[in-house]
């Protein structure tokens, strides 16, 4: 299982450094330490809890930013943590938690095995749209 920095996990969250270690240390979420004696946070850990908090306190998250990546046109990316990876025989769906953002996607099964894709990885949603909506709030 991938395990994350607390920096890498602040990343994912939409958060500060400050904010994540302050949730560790509050033991919000659990750590573990590496050889080295770095704080880490277990993927599945992480992945259960950027959904908490995304429900929590919806929309209170830091804003996303755009994650040294492939060079694509896709302009919206969403860099985040693999939440939940259903399968079925042909299709499947991921979802993923960036920061207070919960985005789904419709895939092919192969693609999700291609890539490897499975709870608690980083990954990025990256959206491009011809048609976009803007409501007044």
């Amino acid at each position: 299982m991938q395990s994350y920095t607390i920096g890498q996990a602040a990343r994912l969250l939409g958060v500060s450094p400050d904010t994540a270690r302050r949730w560790a240390d509050a033991g919000r979420i659990a750590t573990h330490r590496d050889e080295a004696g770095r704080r880490l946070i277990d993927g599945r850990d992480l992945a259960a809890f950027s959904i908490e908090i995304a429900r929590s306190a919806p929309g209170t998250q830091g804003g996303q930013g755009e994650e040294d990546g492939p060079y694509t046109t896709a302009r919206n990316a969403f860099p985040g943590i693999v939440t939940a990876v259903k399968l079925g025989d042909v299709a499947a769906q991921v979802e993923i938690q960036a920061g207070p953002h919960r985005l789904v996607s419709l895939l092919t099964r192969e693609a999700v095995e291609e890539l490897g894709l499975e709870v608690g990885m980083r990954a990025t949603a990256r959206v491009k749209s011809t048609n976009v909506h803007i409501d007044r709030v």
